[in-house]
């Protein structure tokens, strides 16, 4: 499977990492040409050598999408650290360049909910945090307070 990832962060590194040690392509956009030291971090060989490839550039820019192989993605990871900007990239390539899996993080949960019901999947830490409480407070991990 060949995928293209957006963001080179803790988020994007990490999947990009992941992906390539399972046995696909992977090629990773960033802003910073300094954030492929993400990808080579406790690695013995570059990322190029060990079978990634990394563009430089913007991704709200087709010219930076194309470079790094949108066009034949199978699957497509966006993770920079901006709402607004990860929502467009997305349905870009769900919807211009037809990339058959899309996955968008989105930190306001309102807004994953309504990208979500669209057709985009959409990972939304926050509203996970919500739960993971929500859930502990329902088990009993209620108030310390009371029983002080």
């Amino acid at each position: 499977m060949f995928v293209v990832i957006v963001g080179c962060g803790r988020v994007g590194s990490t999947v990009a990492k992941s992906m390539l040690s399972d046995g696909h392509d992977v090629s990773v956009i960033d802003e910073d040409p300094e954030a492929i030291a993400l990808l080579e971090k406790g690695q013995d060989r570059s990322w190029e050598e060990l079978g990634g490839s990394f563009t430089v550039g913007t991704a709200l820019e087709i010219d930076a999408l194309l470079e790094a192989g949108i066009e034949r993605a199978d699957a497509f990871v966006v993770s920079t650290d901006g709402d607004n900007t990860n929502l467009v990239i997305a349905q870009v390539a769900q919807r211009r360049f037809e990339v058959p899996q899309v996955v968008v993080r989105v930190l306001d949960p309102a807004r994953a909910k309504w990208y979500r019901e669209q057709g985009l999947a959409t990972i939304c830490p926050t509203q996970t945090a919500i739960e993971l409480l929500e859930e502990a407070v329902r088990g009993g991990a209620g108030d310390r307070r009371e029983a002080a």
